[in-house]
């Protein structure tokens, strides 16, 4: 594994107003004072545009102090080859980390058309840009980390899932194009040396988090008096990891790039690596609903006397969701010391506090 230092260096950060992407920028500037920043985020409305302006301005408030690095933000997609390769001829970054992408499986059942332009084309065009850095002898990327996803598992019976276990099934094309990302990255990576690490992640979840996954919805619902529908009938278990979690794993795996090699062929050999990021215990989803609910009620986001029976719904498995997500984090724990600590409990603690504060509920 060859060490990166990140301080002092370029760090192109696609999705920078994202969950995952926003946070990880607000760690950067903290642990690396002398960096530059880079973010280019859509800025799109798949959900409401005012909390990926929230994430932003937090970041431009941290970034103006002298103790932490610079941050530049360019509002455009990455699925706009021009705008991209244009990035990399003025920054020249030395680290990419490409966060932007549409997310959510059930969303990809009715808007495919989003999906393959920024999962597909989108990263190709980050592909592309980093093959072309090292261009008459430029030093180029040292590391481009990529976000998969749990789903590219689709309906894998045999858990932990495990990055050895073969992926060739998915059940949405969400998880279709997260795997296709895996494919182009080993192909690149062998054909230009290119060193590549996707990070699979598992249900994040958190304070400033998206408001379309289950436990943000849920709270929203249930503030607005309306009924929550729990799929499977309960019978679902996912391995949730916090998003500190998530921004240390991610963190560490920036610090280790996959080691340049050259196989017996006199080829290079593929400096490539894929890694599981979960909590490595899988919740029972009536159990976090559970524990959801405890919390929203200490943090005074719902009344003490709030019949949650009466705002609750089991229905059937919906098309592209699975029954179980579960990680096997062992190789990223080996390689770089680290497994997730945050149980449900402090995380939808922390979630419930944030989301007082920010829409006022709390009491």
């Amino acid at each position: 594994m060859q060490q990166i230092t990140l301080n002092h260096k370029t760090i192109l950060l696609t999705g920078a107003a994202g969950f995952i992407g926003a946070s990880l920028t607000l760690r950067l500037l903290k642990d690396c004072p002398d960096s530059i920043i880079i973010g280019i985020d859509n800025m799109n409305d798949y959900y409401d545009v005012s909390l990926k302006e929230y994430r932003l301005g937090q970041i431009e408030t941290l970034a103006g102090r002298k103790d932490t690095g610079s941050f530049t933000f360019i509002k455009g997609s990455i699925a706009d080859k021009a705008l991209i390769d244009s990035l990399f001829d003025q920054y020249h970054p030395a680290i990419v980390v490409n966060l932007a992408a549409q997310a959510g499986v059930r969303y990809s059942i009715d808007h495919p058309d989003v999906y393959i332009e920024s999962n597909i084309i989108g990263f190709y065009n980050i592909l592309e840009a980093c093959r072309h850095s090292y261009d008459d002898g430029a030093s180029g990327v040292e590391h481009l980390i990529y976000a998969s996803s749990s789903s590219v598992y689709g309906g894998n019976k045999k858990v932990p899932f495990s990055t050895e276990d073969k992926v060739d099934n998915p059940v949405s094309l969400y998880a279709a194009t997260k795997k296709s990302n895996e494919l182009l990255a080993h192909a690149y990576s062998k054909l230009y040396d290119i060193p590549s690490t996707g990070l699979r992640f598992f249900t994040v979840y958190g304070p400033a988090g998206r408001p379309d996954m289950f436990y943000y919805s849920a709270t929203q619902k249930l503030i607005r008096g309306e009924t929550i529908q729990i799929f499977n009938y309960g019978n679902c278990r996912r391995d949730f990891t916090y998003i500190d979690d998530i921004v240390e794993g991610v963190v560490r795996v920036m610090k280790g790039a996959p080691e340049r090699a050259t196989g017996d062929d006199g080829l290079p050999l593929p400096p490539y690596a894929v890694y599981n990021i979960g909590g490595g215990t899988p919740e029972n989803l009536l159990d976090y609903i559970t524990v959801l609910q405890e919390e929203l009620l200490a943090a005074g986001v719902l009344p003490q006397d709030y019949d949650f029976d009466a705002h609750k719904e089991l229905v059937p498995m919906q098309p592209g969701d699975v029954q179980v997500t579960y990680a096997d984090s062992a190789a990223l724990a080996q390689n770089f010391g680290f497994t997730p600590a945050v149980d449900i409990r402090a995380g939808l603690r922390s979630f419930a506090q944030w989301y007082g504060e920010y829409y006022h509920t709390g009491g």
